[in-house]
């Protein structure tokens, strides 16, 4: 590869955006929405103070759907509320359940934390609600100082947190799922009014059918639409805020990494429509390629997008919407539902999840801990103290009138105080002495490990240094086009960063590239002769060139004893060194290449020496704060 291609790969490229995995996916675009969001925040109260008789009238606006005698008839704003809204929180519980099955919830002793923070910290901001509206009938709406809204949030920490804030953002991504689950489980007993239990029955029952469904995993996506429709209506019908639904839905559908063997007849069922596309083999392919791919990956690549892009920002339009006048400012400095909330958000919020945090480290003596320092602890408390969809969410239930002004007013309030002490948080640990800031912002060493075959220095193929802090582990396949362009990002991290151990280990994907198998024993034909590196280097400069004659002019012009070469190839001496590779990819659950494990933990998202180096800065940091 030339220089002009090294330099074309090294930023953030399509190729790199394409290998996003559905977390560091989401993160993005939660935090990419947010911009949008505030923009309808403040489009609504443009629109509200411009025109409140317009604004009110168009989100009051009756909408029925009937079939024969049988709908459901509401305004526009409850159709967003509780009809759009449901599906935002399907994939909501989508993302719950990816980071449980793939995530950092997938060491079972680390649940404890994130659920026992976000339960904490809805808990202490709505005790300080209450206790600063002790008295007063506005106590009844504590359910409004409670939840996070994870889009802006997220946005907070992209906009003024740290710059390693994928693992920051994931923690307090799960924090805050766990919350919405509360929040949601009280909407539907604290803030409904009555139930219905034959139509609350009904739904339970279709409910149950879904559940079993998914355990089975049996059934298409129209069948679970179809089900998912009939016990929302179900759930109205009984008086219970039908969103739940949505969230219910999306934890029950797993995430898993995609497996070899599905992959192998994904590629299979292509090749028999690439000798005869017809359309009953275009169809067979389309839907072996999709079954590749785990249903939680699919639904979140697919729908994700509609509800931080659309879906939000219209709950936003719809409800952020108060008129802002002299009166109403002067009675929100002693109103105590909008400093009940304020408070609660700015105080309650950082001391529920940090204090929590602090607590179970203590506790368990640092069994249970969170994935980063006290101080971006701290900083992500600060930062879940937005609480916009679902806090304006229970106010539009539990207040009316004035009362319901004064508290959208201090949902906005409590959002712009947390960005603003979110930033002071991060400032502040800025200016500690360098040894005392990485304690406090990059925490304990890595706690999960997912390369099932650990680094070993005497048998690895390694670059740099062997005792380096951060040790980098490629799966690669030299034919693989992913692998070539990755590789010249590699050569640039090295040389920029002096203590990475860089390891290179096989995964010749066969069912795909016809001499990924041969030129990986080629390297290891090379490697005998003390020559490993320089015909790594070769192969994947030479893509193109892998037949066994090209192997043999690459072994050629090294100046490699080629008759002792080419015996080694032809007697596949180095096939068992690959299949010891092969077999440790699968220990670890890769399939596909280029897979990159950094200090023993995968690497999710792409590959471009931006995230790289982020990445490697990340995991150095936390050894040297651990030192």
């Amino acid at each position: 590869m030339e220089a002009g291609d090294a330099t074309r790969f090294s930023g953030r490229t399509a190729w790199a955006r394409s290998l996003e995995t559905p977390l560091s996916s989401f993160l993005r675009t939660e935090t990419g929405s947010a911009t949008i969001l505030l923009g309808a925040a403040l489009a609504a109260l443009i629109w509200a103070n411009a025109d409140a008789t317009s604004y009110h009238g168009v989100w009051d606006t009756n909408l029925s759907i009937r079939i024969g005698d049988q709908g459901v008839s509401q305004t526009l704003g409850y159709w967003v509320n509780s009809g759009l809204m449901a599906f935002f929180f399907f994939v909501i519980g989508l993302e719950a359940r990816r980071e449980f099955d793939l995530g950092e919830l997938r060491d079972r002793q680390m649940v404890a934390l994130p659920v026992l923070a976000g339960l904490a910290g809805m808990a202490v901001t709505a005790g300080i609600f209450v206790a600063i509206n002790a008295g007063h009938a506005s106590a009844q709406g504590w359910g409004v100082a409670m939840s996070t809204d994870t889009a802006f949030a997220l946005g907070a920490l992209a906009l003024v947190g740290p710059r390693f804030s994928d693992r920051l953002r994931a923690f307090i991504l799960t924090v805050s799922v766990v919350d919405d689950v509360a929040a949601l489980a009280i909407i539907a007993t604290v803030y409904t009014d009555s139930v219905q239990v034959d139509a609350l029955l009904i739904a339970v029952g279709v409910f149950s059918v879904i559940v079993i469904a998914a355990r089975r995993r049996v059934g298409t996506g129209p069948m679970y639409l179809l089900l998912g429709v009939v016990a929302w209506v179900a759930l109205f019908k009984s008086g219970v805020d039908p969103i739940v639904i949505g969230l219910a839905m999306g934890l029950l559908t797993y995430a898993a990494p995609a497996e070899r063997g599905d992959l192998e007849r994904a590629t299979d069922l292509f090749r028999r429509f690439r000798e005869q596309p017809t359309p009953e083999l275009a169809r067979s392919a389309a839907i072996g390629l999709e079954s590749a791919v785990s249903p939680n990956e699919r639904l979140q690549h697919r729908y994700h997008p509609w509800t931080s892009y659309v879906i939000v920002p219209l709950f936003a339009l719809a409800n952020a919407g108060i008129t802002i006048d002299s009166d109403l400012l002067s009675r929100a400095l002693t109103s105590p539902i909008t400093l009940g909330i304020v408070v609660g958000y700015i105080v309650g919020k950082p001391l529920g999840i940090g204090g929590t945090a602090w607590i179970l480290t203590r506790i368990t003596r640092g069994r249970v801990r969170p994935p980063v320092g006290p101080a971006a602890v701290l900083g992500a408390g600060t930062a879940a103290a937005i609480g916009f969809t679902i806090s304006l969410l229970i106010a539009a239930l539990a207040f009316r009138g004035s009362e319901l002004d004064e508290a959208k007013l201090g949902v906005l309030i409590a959002a712009v105080g947390a960005v603003l002490v979110t930033a002071a948080v991060y400032r502040v640990t800025q200016l500690l002495p360098r040894r005392l800031r990485l304690r406090a912002m990059y925490g304990p060493p890595e706690t999960i490990v997912d390369l099932a075959v650990p680094f070993d220095p005497e048998v690895d193929h390694i670059r740099g240094p062997r005792d380096a802090p951060v040790t980098i582990v490629e799966y690669g396949d030299f034919e693989c086009p992913y692998c070539g362009r990755a590789e010249p990002v590699i050569r640039e991290l090295l040389r920029d960063y002096g203590d990475i151990a860089y390891v290179w280990r096989h995964l010749p994907l066969t069912d795909v590239h016809s001499h990924a198998q041969l030129a990986a024993e080629a390297s290891e034909a090379a490697d005998r002769q003390g020559h490993f590196w320089e015909m790594h280097d070769r192969l994947l400069h030479d893509q193109d060139a892998l037949r066994p004659r090209d192997l043999i002019r690459h072994a050629e012009e090294l100046g490699l004893d080629v008759e002792r070469f080419e015996s080694h190839l032809r007697n596949h001496r180095g096939a068992a060194r690959v299949a010891r590779d092969v077999d440790s990819a699968d220990l670890s659950g890769v399939s596909g290449t280029p897979t990159f494990f950094i200090n023993g933990r995968r690497h999710y998202g792409p590959y471009d020496i931006e995230t790289l180096s982020r990445a490697a800065r990340f995991a150095g940091a936390r050894v040297a704060a651990a030192a």
